[in-house]
Formats: structure tokens, sequence, C-alpha cells
């Protein structure tokens, strides 16, 4: 499978990844903007969390395709990967949309993929974290280290969207793999961090991308229901916010030949409709 994303001269291989996806807004910013960005900053390769596209829980295959015709390579997810049914079929189907990769033998779908850019092979792994999430799934430190020593044999460009709540498990995570992949950068919790660097041994690393959702909101949802579950603390429905959308992700620049990361930037686009 090829990615037919523009070429660069430097040889250089620049890699955008975009948080969470929030519902309806989300996805439209980033259909309208996604092309604009692979134009102006020369991109080779997109990577797109979608695991709150629907209606802000979970994705569809519906869904899964638009946001691979805006121009991303990988669409990857998290712990509401499984709140709309029908994308359990999809994703035996479709393997460049991603799962956790922590889960235990036998769940459908994957949690990494190989592919072929212009510029080199690139592999994309989605795993999740554990501390102060819902779901326990297997240990994901180990899990993702038995798994890049097999892409290794593939290729040296391996990105890493750890889908996870705690900062702590992030970084931690960060350094676990530095030298090992060419970028390892947080989502799930909806808000942008300012500690991306890259690590000593050439790992490109950011807490959380942040997401790409409606502005004035809670982390996406509609700010009104949130503060009544705050005040009351009685089972409420979050909907979806309205109005601007920020569209929020890091642009990693890579040695296709090394996999080392040279340079990590926040991205970060504000859409009106």
């Amino acid at each position: 499978m090829n990615d037919n994303t523009a070429d660069t001269t430097d040889g250089l291989f620049r890699l955008l990844f975009l948080g969470d996806v929030v519902g309806e807004p989300g996805r439209k910013a980033v259909s309208l903007l996604l092309p604009l960005l692979k134009e102006e900053l020369k991109i080779d390769f997109i990577v797109v969390n979608g695991e709150n596209s629907a209606g802000g829980r979970g994705i569809t295959p519906k869904i899964a395709i638009s946001l691979m015709r805006a121009g991303a390579a990988v669409v990857t997810s998290g712990d509401h990967i499984w709140d709309q049914k029908e994308i359990i079929p999809y994703l035996a189907e479709e393997p460049r949309m991603l799962r956790p990769l922590n889960y235990p033998a036998g769940t459908p779908g994957c949690g990494f993929v190989v592919l072929e850019s212009k510029k080199c092979k690139v592999a994309v792994v989605n795993l999740q974290g554990r501390t102060f999430m819902n779901q326990q799934l297997d240990n994901p430190f180990p899990a993702i280290k038995a798994c890049v020593e097999t892409l290794r044999q593939e290729t040296p460009v391996i990105f890493v969207d750890f889908h996870a709540e705690a900062t702590s498990e992030k970084v931690a995570m960060g350094w676990h793999l530095d030298g090992k992949v060419s970028a390892v950068i947080g989502t799930h919790t909806h808000v942008p961090t300012a500690d991306e660097r890259v690590l000593p041994k050439g790992t490109a690393f950011q807490s959380d991308a942040g997401m790409c959702g409606p502005m004035d909101s809670v982390i996406g949802s509609q700010i009104e229901p949130v503060l009544e579950r705050f005040h009351t603390m009685m089972p409420t429905r979050f909907g979806v916010g309205s109005g601007a959308v920020r569209l929020n992700g890091a642009l990693v620049t890579i040695d296709p030949a090394t996999g080392k990361a040279l340079k990590i930037e926040r991205v970060a686009r504000t859409w009106h409709e």
C-alpha cells in the first residue's frame, strides 16, 4: 500500500500526527485543513487518531474512510474503539485502521501496520496505557518492546501513538522506547502538552498531542452538561461542543536511513465554520 504524498528534496521524512478527532466538528476541520497542511508543511505521511470521531465516542467505517480520503495514511484509536459496533468487522478488513496493540490474542483487528511511502517504509503502532484507565489491558511495556523488535527488522521508522491517561506513564514510555522508535506521542487527554522534545537517543516525544475538536467545550464535550455533572455528580449525557475548532498535533522530522527524529514541533490551527 502506497501513501500518495508530496515529495520533498532534502531527503528527510516528515510525519504529521493529529490528536483525537472529536465528533462532526473535528471531522470537518480535519477534512478541510489536512490537505492544506500537507502542502504547507511538506508532509510525507499522516497519522490521525480518530477514536472520538463518531459523536465523541468511537469511530465508524464511514468516518475512517473519510479521514483516509482527507489524507490520513493510518487511523489510530484507543479505549473507545468498540463503542460503535460496526467497526469490529471493519478492523479485520482494513489494516490501516488500528486498535491498541496490547489487547489479548484473538481480539479483532491489529495494533500495528507497516506501509510503503515515497521515501521509506513506515511502521505505525497503537498502544494503550493502564494507569487510571478503565480497561486493564496487557502490560504495554513488554508488549511494545516485543513488537518493536520485530518491526525494526523491516524499518527503523516507527511511530507510536500511546493512548494513556497518566503523564507519568507516557513519559516513562518515551524513555522506555528512546532510540528504538522514531516517535512516541500521547493521546487521550485532549489537551496538548508543552513538553515536546527529541530524547537523547533520537526519539521524538510529547505527552499529549491534544485534540481536533471544538474550543468552547470541556475537552470536546458541551459545557453545560459537564458542569451539571460536576455540580450534582449525577449521570449526564455529554454531547459534542460546537463553534470554532482547534486542530492540534505534532510534526516530526525523521532521518529515514536511521529512523532517528531530528525535530518535533507542535502544530495548531483554528477553523471557523
